[in-house]
């Protein structure tokens, strides 16, 4: 709104809105950024905190992956959106280092105000963070360890990196079991393509139930479906199986027209009967002939069908998910048949074991034992509803982890390491520019060194203290020197066995330098105003209604 000479106000922009500009906008926008940041610090590494988040209807999760804190919290403010949203992408990317990621994009525009105070444009600041993460991005990959992993040693740090990615979880006392299967689960579904390895994350299906304890989580070399064996009379284990993979149903069809029959006999009616039962005996006949004696059925079975399978003494499970039975193709190296007729002994899957077991209060199938199986399920066992839960997320996280390293076999130490290393480089790269950029690389190098000093905090370390030291050790050229937190030491990260994959770093760069940037971009918020809810109409729960 504006009032021009003639003194009658303009309006712009609808009634009720709000418009907040300049300065005033940088500084709400950073200030709501800067406390997403501060909520998910104290959850960062080993020594770090969990969060307990309670949702509108009551559900508990505590967790401490930053994705998940952010993703439950009901975030309001815009520029705290977009944080949220650097969460989930790098959670989308790398699949780990999301806490890290949000923290130096705080930093980062924590440091940038201060060089606003200093009446530093922003383009300048962006300019020079741009060029600081560019720069970053290079020095990471020059210090990084290559990896062959086609040797022991090579699985073993692959091994380390999916143990560190677990240390500041629930289950670090279990790390080392639980990252031994994410790494066998990776490994086992990686597929070589024109000499490059790719592995895709659903390809590792996991279950979870209640029950035992987390070292009784078990990788399943095959695929474990949350499902009964369909008929009490149809056997509940079968060795050596051949499994037919179905996408139509074991039923009759109806027609998709209104169709009347007219019957006037009982002898009719009984043909007909008979007619429907005879289609459904030549169906389990037709699957029966390809020498299956397992069928996993994405549609419903015929209770008659049912039936004709158990006299068969063919185990059948039906309403299996479609993901599910992708899955169970990639594991028993069958294909899913969309039409019976075209079933043939060609197209069936194969497992040495098909099982249903108790597990819990629940009936679960097991089909394991497959050749070569290009799925596989882990089954996570836990104390609590809550355990569980949070070990599927450390679990996820570990299975990124390997998948990054197989995608690009690089690593680097842990413990803030390279973030020093990364900043005393940008220190120097600094020196080289002109004017005011200079200030803003620098200003990068120091937002850095907040991972090392958020480190120290979270395990009651004296912060200035350890950075003063870090800063003296890389100057003196040791690279993995880092916040060794277990025994509140600075120590060689390396030597520690305290790793990272180099794609996990790099995108924690990209993808908080472009929120950073995109939040600092921004000189004008014009927030429309809120909706009305419409008034109740008067009538039964009108103004004299229930509420009197």
């Amino acid at each position: 709104m504006s009032t021009p000479a003639s003194g009658i106000p303009v309006l712009i922009l609808k009634e009720g809105s709000s418009r907040t500009r300049g300065r005033e906008a940088q500084h709400n926008n950073i200030m709501a950024a800067k406390i997403v940041a501060e909520i998910v610090k104290t959850s960062l590494g080993p020594k770090g905190m969990d969060k307990m988040l309670v949702d509108s209807f009551g559900d508990v999760t505590i967790t401490s992956d930053g994705r998940t804190i952010l993703d439950e919290m009901d975030v309001q403010h815009p520029a705290a959106k977009m944080m949220v949203e650097v969460a989930k992408t790098q959670d989308n990317e790398a699949g780990d280092g999301t806490t890290t990621a949000v923290i130096i994009a705080g930093e980062l525009l924590s440091k940038a105000e201060e060089l606003i105070a200093k009446n530093i444009h922003p383009t300048i600041i962006i300019d020079g963070y741009k060029k600081a993460a560019e720069k970053s991005i290079e020095v990471l990959e020059k210090i990084a360890i290559p990896l062959d992993l086609n040797t022991k040693e090579g699985m073993e740090y692959m091994k380390k990196a999916a143990m560190t990615s677990m240390a500041s979880k629930i289950v670090a006392e279990h790390k080392e079991y639980l990252a031994d299967i994410a790494v066998r689960a990776v490994l086992q579904v990686a597929e070589n393509i024109n000499g490059k390895y790719k592995v895709d994350i659903d390809d590792v299906k996991v279950e979870k139930k209640p029950g035992e304890s987390l070292r009784d989580t078990k990788l399943i070399n095959g695929i474990v479906l949350d499902k009964e064996v369909v008929h009490p009379g149809m056997p509940k284990r079968i060795e050596n199986a051949k499994i037919a993979l179905l996408d139509c149903p074991l039923e009759i069809e109806k027609t998709e027209f209104d169709a009347k029959i007219n019957i006037e006999s009982p002898e009719q009616m009984d043909a007909f009967l008979r007619q429907e039962e005879e289609m459904l005996r030549t169906m389990v006949e037709k699957i029966a002939s390809t020498g299956a004696n397992v069928v996993l059925c994405q549609k419903g079975i015929d209770d008659m069908a049912q039936h004709f399978l158990a006299r068969k003494g063919i185990l059948a499970v039906r309403r299996i998910k479609k993901s599910d039975m992708e899955k169970l193709a990639k594991a028993t190296g069958g294909r899913v048949v969309t039409n019976l007729d075209d079933l043939s002994p060609q197209d069936l899957g194969y497992a040495s074991l098909v099982e249903e077991r108790k597990i819990g209060d629940d009936k679960m199938t097991f089909i394991e034992g497959c050749k070569n199986p290009k799925a596989v399920t882990i089954l996570i066992r836990g104390g609590t509803e809550r355990v569980i839960d949070e070990a599927e997320r450390s679990i996820h996280d570990a299975i990124c982890v390997a998948r990054d390293i197989v995608h690009e076999p690089k690593i680097l130490a842990g413990g803030g390491a390279p973030e020093l290393e990364v900043s005393k480089a940008l220190r120097k790269y600094a020196e080289t520019l002109p004017g005011r950029e200079q200030l803003a690389v620098k200003s990068f190098a120091e937002a850095l060194e907040v991972i090392p000093v958020t480190l120290a905090e979270n395990a009651g370390l004296d912060p200035i203290d350890i950075i003063s030291e870090l800063r003296a050790r890389h100057e003196k050229g040791e690279i993995w020197a880092g916040v060794e937190v277990i025994s509140g030491k600075i120590s060689n990260m390396a030597e520690a066995h305290v790793f990272e994959p180099l794609a996990v770093k790099k995108q924690v760069i990209k993808s908080a330098t472009e929120a950073a940037t995109m939040i600092l971009k921004i000189d004008d918020i014009i927030a429309a105003g809120k909706a009305k809810t419409p008034p109740t109409p008067k009538g039964e729960y009108g103004e004299s209604g229930a509420g009197e």
